[in-house]
């Protein structure tokens, strides 16, 4: 059995941030606010990987796909009525998808140890995808 689903605070609402920008791989800033994805374990810009012997800046290229992606769209996220103070971490989708299961899945981001995205990560190293595969 799954573990059961931690409910939101009830003063926690949808809220759409528009023009949202990545500052790494599963964190972005929108209109004062900056949110990090939750269930998504961030590549820092810094980082570096290697495949077959080569070293790449796959922090940089993970940021880059996250911001190619969101492509300056709103963002749908679960956030406190007063979050524009800090960095919070909240659960987002773009449209009807999930973006902690698309940086995951596709390898820009890896899943929280006993989040939802574990299989979604195990799918993109035996894929080679992101992070887990050759510079890009």
């Amino acid at each position: 059995a799954s573990p059961p689903k931690t409910p939101m605070p009830q003063d926690w609402r949808e809220t759409l941030l528009y023009r949202p920008v990545a500052v790494s791989s599963s964190v972005f800033e929108a209109m004062g606010r900056r949110v990090i994805i939750s269930g998504a374990v961030d590549i820092g810009p810094a980082r570096t990987c290697s495949f077959d012997d080569t070293i790449w800046p796959c922090g940089q290229r993970a940021r880059a796909a996250f911001n190619a992606w969101l492509r300056g769209r709103a963002l749908k996220c679960v956030l406190p009525p007063d979050g524009d103070r800090f960095a919070i971490a909240a659960p987002c989708t773009l449209g009807k998808q999930d973006v902690g299961s698309w940086l995951v899945a596709n390898g820009w981001a890896m899943a929280a140890p006993g989040g939802l995205y574990g299989k979604a990560e195990a799918l993109a190293r035996s894929a080679q995808m992101g992070i887990f595969g050759p510079p890009q």
